[in-house]
């Protein structure tokens, strides 16, 4: 079975940890690459052909923050079919609705109790493994809290 490639950026180190702690808590194969701001996440999709299948992108990161990133993201063809989730730990339906007009694919909202970011992490993921390039490109979007 292939990995699911992804790519994580979020400033908070502790918060990139208890994340890949879970991820590896799943019954998934992952290879996940970590970033601590936009920036670097930016520069590693540029300079990189094995684009991920999958970004878990922090909204308030410091130099370039998660709405950044995500219009940068989606402003290139080169990267129209990875799969972005953005999150926090601050549900704002002004900001989810902007993410969702960006391009976003799903918005998840960080939670502190393992079992429960194990859960969201799973559906999140089973979603892009079962998305298509369509739903990618046309914009599906989902919230899970």
């Amino acid at each position: 079975m292939t990995a699911l490639n992804i790519y994580i950026a979020d400033d908070d180190l502790e918060d990139r940890s208890f994340f890949i702690e879970a991820l590896d808590d799943l019954p998934l194969t992952t290879a996940v690459t970590q970033f601590n701001n936009g920036v670097d996440l930016m520069d590693k999709l540029f300079s990189d052909d094995n684009l991920p299948h999958v970004i878990f992108l922090d909204l308030y990161m410091p130099i370039m923050d998660g709405f950044e990133c995500l219009m940068d993201i989606r402003n290139f063809k080169k990267f129209k079919d990875i799969y972005v989730i953005a999150y926090s730990g601050i549900y704002r339906e002004r900001e989810v609705n902007q993410l969702k007009e960006d391009g976003a694919n799903l918005f998840l909202k960080k939670s502190s109790s393992f079992k429960e970011l194990k859960k969201l992490l799973l559906k999140s993921l089973q979603r892009v493994k079962g998305s298509n390039k369509n739903e990618v490109e046309n914009g599906e979007f989902v919230i899970l809290s």
